[in-house]
């Protein structure tokens, strides 16, 4: 098995620490506007010096609460402005952060805090707060719950209040006394199978992604730069993006009112956003039925199209005059209208969580939108691959992060080891010593590496399909590209130890209403009532002929069933992050699965 490696050009001292950097900024650049938060709808810049301010009075109110060094603090609540004032606090008073997805079911919330063993609990809402306090009689640890919005008094006042009993002195005394290899968060993974298994990373992995992806992309999180986060911050992937730029001086926002982006990008203007492929798709799809309803359908094909070339013409050396000329016409008249809508300074964007697919890289890059794609999980901090600003390969996940190595097993598994990768699973030394092997963490994913370096994911290995003919099957291939069509939200590939590949289908409802109107079909239609319609079944038919070009024969979808509603995570489908939970969905359309098979 060949390795990889790429070795770090910074090195992480014993006593460096996430914190310190808060801490550093206010004595460097008081001034500058790190973050800005919503005040009567007006966006309002908050300095280092605020910021720095704001994290030190929540600290010193969490000595005041009795919070150890080591103890772990939850948060349970959705992206906003007091998120990342709250971790830091947590972090600078060497305890542990243990975010909660906002969405958590009260199983979920039970679990989480049960197993940490958390001592105070961050509540966002009222709602949040009473799932949490029906809970107190199971979580023996757990000594308070504190309302960081709702009707009760607000965390950061109450923090403030009850830490001006606590000298200045002693949170310069658990600063001095934090070390690298101190734990800093403990992440329990959404996991699509299973009870989630907590991760715990310390401040040096930490540190390792936020100073590797200042190599890999300097210029995009630095000052002058600005950055809207709105994935969930319980998610690795938006904590330290938030944390990189952060530490690069850019300056954040934070909303969770996702119903709403548009105008708020508008608003905020920021020139990177950072989101997971499934929104990606989400906007070309929808600028897609947009363009045919208003009947320049042919025109978005063709603007797409020369997007696509001119984004590879620039990976063989330049675009002709003829594609130059082509490109500067649909810039006027349809790139503009895409970049106008992210705000119109938006110029990269990062993606995670799930592959893109080499043909919305193009095009997002063709449009002005470069999407450095990477891989990672909860286990690596977030990504320990990206493409980076001066090596990029689209279709890829890019390439290693400084500090870190790759080899691919004889199954095609991807091992990785380095600086982001974490140590083992909270209180599971079962699952840890399973993940690991002689130092070589199982990542569960296939992927392989070109001779440049650059990484491909090519699905899990956990959901490799093994027909009855032996014949195993990685269903993402053909799901990604299933989802590519603008008609399709969701896409299961089914099989394992039947006679062929089948497939699960959801309809976007949002598209589908365009669709209806095309295609002379009743307003009040329901997909449920149009689940065999013939224009429907032919149209998902010749998405999946295309998805099975990509294919062998062996491996193609021969029979496929369109599913009368969407997959969502309120339903229970979707995990937080948009990966379909594939024993749920098994479970829920098991009649569905086997009609595929049914000799009928």
């Amino acid at each position: 098995m060949r390795q990889y490696s790429v070795p770090a050009r910074f090195t992480i001292d014993e006593h460096d620490n996430v914190a310190a950097m808060v801490y550093d900024h206010e004595r460097d650049d008081p001034d500058h506007p790190i973050y800005q938060r919503q005040i009567d709808g007006v966006w309002t810049d908050v300095t280092c010096a605020e910021v720095a301010r704001q994290i030190r009075s929540a600290a010193l109110g969490l000595i005041a609460m009795g919070v150890q060094a080591g103890d772990r603090v939850s948060i349970f609540s959705a992206t906003r402005y007091e998120w990342p004032i709250i971790d830091l606090a947590i972090l600078s008073v060497g305890a542990v952060t243990v975010p909660i997805y906002e969405t958590s079911s009260a199983e979920q919330v039970r679990w989480v805090l049960q197993d940490s063993g958390a001592v105070l609990a961050f509540a966002e809402t009222d709602a949040h707060a009473a799932i949490v306090t029906e809970l107190t009689g199971e979580l023996p640890d757990l000594r308070r719950v504190l309302h960081i919005d709702g009707s009760g008094p607000k965390a950061l006042d109450q923090l403030t209040e009850e830490g001006q009993s606590v000298e200045p002195a002693e949170l310069t005394a658990r600063q001095e006394a934090l070390r690298s290899d101190d734990p800093a968060t403990l992440i329990y993974t959404s996991g699509t199978t299973g009870r989630p298994k907590g991760c715990q990373l310390t401040h040096s992995n930490l540190l390792y992604e936020i100073r590797g992806v200042q190599e890999a992309l300097p210029t995009l999180m630095s000052k002058g730069q600005r950055l809207l986060l709105f994935l969930p911050m319980a998610h690795v992937l938006a904590r330290a993006v938030g944390l990189c730029a952060f530490a690069n001086m850019g300056t954040t926002g934070f909303t969770s009112d996702i119903k709403n982006l548009l105008p708020l990008f508008a608003e905020f203007k920021p020139t990177l956003v950072v989101s997971v492929p499934r929104v990606f798709e989400k906007v070309y799809n929808t600028a897609e039925q947009n363009a045919i309803d208003d009947g320049k359908g042919a025109i978005f094909h063709a603007a797409a199209k020369t997007a696509i070339d001119w984004s590879r013409a620039l990976d063989h050396g330049k675009p002709g005059p003829w594609l130059r000329a082509k490109h500067a016409v649909f810039d006027r008249l349809v790139y503009q209208k895409l970049r106008n809508a992210l705000g119109g300074n938006c110029s990269a964007a990062v993606s995670g969580g799930a592959p893109l697919g080499a043909r919305l890289g193009h095009f997002y890059r063709g449009v002005g939108v470069t999407i450095y794609e990477g891989y990672g999980l909860t286990e690596t901090s977030a990504a320990i691959a990206v493409n980076q600003i001066d090596k990029m390969k689209i279709g890829t996940v890019g390439s290693l992060l400084p500090g870190n190595s790759l080899k691919i097993a004889e199954d095609k598994e991807l091992l990785v080891r380095g600086g982001v990768v974490f140590n083992g699973y909270w209180q599971n030394e079962k699952a840890t010593e399973e993940a690991f092997t002689d130092g070589w963490f199982h990542t569960g994913d296939l992927g392989s590496v070109d001779e440049d370096g650059f990484l491909t994911i090519t699905g899990r290995k956990k959901e490799l399909i093994v027909t009855a003919g032996g014949k195993n099957v990685a269903p993402a291939v053909l799901e990604d590209q299933l989802r590519s069509h603008p008609l399709i939200s969701q896409a299961m590939v089914v099989g394992d130890n039947k006679p062929f590949i089948g497939a699960l289908i959801t309809i976007d409802p949002e598209a589908f209403e365009g669709w209806k109107h095309r295609h002379g079909k009743a307003a009040d239609a329901s997909v449920g009532d149009l689940k065999t319609d013939p224009d429907l079944l032919s149209e998902v038919e010749h998405a999946v002929k295309e998805a099975n070009q990509l294919v062998s024969n062996a491996e193609a979808i021969k029979k496929f069933r369109v599913l009368p509603v969407d997959f969502t995570e309120d339903t229970g489908e979707l995990t937080p992050t948009m990966k379909v939970k594939r024993n749920v969905v098994a479970e829920k359309f098991a009649s569905d699965i086997e009609a595929i098979y049914s000799k009928e």
